[in-house]
């Protein structure tokens, strides 16, 4: 058992290549022990941009490894982000969002299905604070949750329109 583990392990890492020169150079001498389960939730991770929950991953990882723990993704998430990896995201009460880019941005959320996506553009002076705001406090950084229905959740909502009236001209009749 554990020998086919190993060997499914080596597989999977093998399988990512540079992506694993990368990272293996990111995190060595930083104290991050980089185990098989930790490179994949890091390959899990890299270039993610659907924002994912502690739970996403832990389903995701647990494909190539069955008996890794949810704590041991929900660890490694918390140390990405205490180490500024990772950008978390509390815009749903219910769960954690976890964004890979730690670069400043913003984010745009469905107000209907609760998809995110990334804003790129640089809004600080737009929102420069008043006076009686930067006089008490030194402003550090900003993030804007944009609002609004996604492009699948408008066409849902015309076929549902469309749908809604096509019967109310049948009733009429």
């Amino acid at each position: 058992m554990i020998v086919v583990w190993l060997f499914s392990a080596f597989l999977i890492l093998a399988g990512m290549g540079l992506f694993m020169e990368k990272i293996i150079e990111r995190y060595k001498g930083k104290g991050f022990k980089l185990t098989p389960q930790r490179m994949a939730i890091l390959k899990c991770l890299d270039g993610n941009t659907s924002h994912p929950t502690a739970e996403d991953i832990f389903r995701e990882i647990k494909k190539q490894f069955p008996t890794v723990s949810f704590a041991t993704v929900y660890n490694t998430i918390q140390t990405l982000r205490d180490r500024g990896e990772l950008l978390e995201i509390t815009i749903d009460p219910r769960r954690k969002h976890f964004d890979p880019n730690p670069a400043p941005h913003h984010h745009v959320i469905c107000s209907s299905c609760g998809c995110l996506g990334d804003v790129f553009t640089d809004y600080t002076e737009a929102l420069r604070p008043p006076a009686e705001i930067t006089e008490r406090f030194r402003i550090t950084g900003n993030h804007i949750d944009f609002y609004g229905i996604c492009a699948d959740c408008q066409k849902k909502e015309m076929r549902n329109n469309t749908h809604k009236e096509e019967v109310k001209r049948c009733q009429r009749r």
